[in-house]
C-alpha cells in the first residue's frame, strides 16, 4: 500500500512519516528538502529560481513514485507529487513569481507524469493555520526558512483547503494540527493513529 502525507510547510508531515513507520513497520520516503540545490537561492529571490525548484521537486516526487511502484512493502510518502503542481507551482505562477511560459512547459511535463502514476491508497492531509506553522518553521531553525513570506505561506493554506475538496483520487483523512500536537502530546497521536486504522481497516475490507 502507498499511503502519502500532504500538508504546507512547517505541518509536519516529516515528523508523522517518522511516527508513522516507527508505529507501523512502513517503508519511509522523506522529502529531500536538504539536498534540493535550489531551495536556499529560491527563498532570496522567488522569481528567478520559482522554475527550477519546481522542476526539481518534481523530479524527484516522480522518481520517488516510481521506486513506490516497484516496492512490495507498504510505503509512507513525505509529501504528493498532486501537491507540487496544483498548489507550489500554480501559487507562483499567480503570484506572479513564475512566468507563464515555465508554467505552461511545468504543466506539460506534469500532466504526462500524471498519467504514468496511481493516486496513493490513503492520503493524509495535515491542516494548520498560517499561526502554528511559523511556529514550527521557527523551532525547526533551518536558516533557508527565515526568509519566508507570511503571504507565501498564507496562499498555500488557501490552495490546500481548496485541493483537499477538490481531491477525488482515493481516501482522505484529514488532521487538524492546531488541535493534534501529535509530536509533543502522545494522547494526539494516538488519535491520529486511531483515525487511520480506521482508514486503512476500509480500504483492507475493499481489497477482500
Amino acid at each position: 500500500m502507498h499511503i502519502a502525507i500532504a500538508g504546507n510547510i512547517g505541518s509536519g508531515k516529516t515528523s508523522l512519516t517518522r511516527l508513522l513507520s516507527n508505529h507501523y513497520g512502513w517503508e519511509a520516503h522523506y522529502e529531500e528538502v536538504e539536498e534540493n540545490p535550489y531551495l536556499a537561492d529560491f527563498y532570496e529571490e522567488m522569481k528567478r529560481w520559482s522554475f527550477h525548484l519546481q522542476i526539481s521537486f518534481l523530479n524527484k516526487r516522480f522518481e520517488k513514485i516510481v521506486k513506490i511502484r516497484d516496492s512490495s512493502n507498504t510505503v509512507v510518502q513525505d509529501r504528493t507529487i498532486y501537491e507540487d503542481a496544483y498548489i507550489f507551482a500554480a501559487n507562483l505562477f499567480d503570484m506572479g513569481l513564475m512566468s507563464s511560459r515555465d508554467y505552461n512547459t511545468y504543466l506539460s511535463l506534469f500532466n504526462l507524469m500524471n498519467r504514468l502514476i496511481k493516486p496513493p491508497d490513503l492520503l493524509i492531509y495535515l491542516q494548520a493555520s498560517v499561526p502554528t506553522l511559523v511556529k514550527q518553521i521557527e523551532l525547526r531553525g533551518r536558516p533557508y526558512e527565515t526568509s519566508i513570506r507570511l503571504d507565501y505561506l498564507k496562499n498555500l493554506n488557501e490552495r490546500y483547503e481548496a485541493w483537499k475538496k477538490s481531491y477525488k483520487k482515493g481516501n482522505i483523512l484529514q488532521v487538524n494540527i492546531d488541535e493534534n500536537d501529535f509530536v509533543k502530546d502522545s494522547t494526539a497521536l494516538n488519535r491520529v493513529f486511531n483515525k487511520i486504522d480506521g482508514k486503512l481497516h476500509g480500504l483492507f475490507n475493499n481489497i477482500t
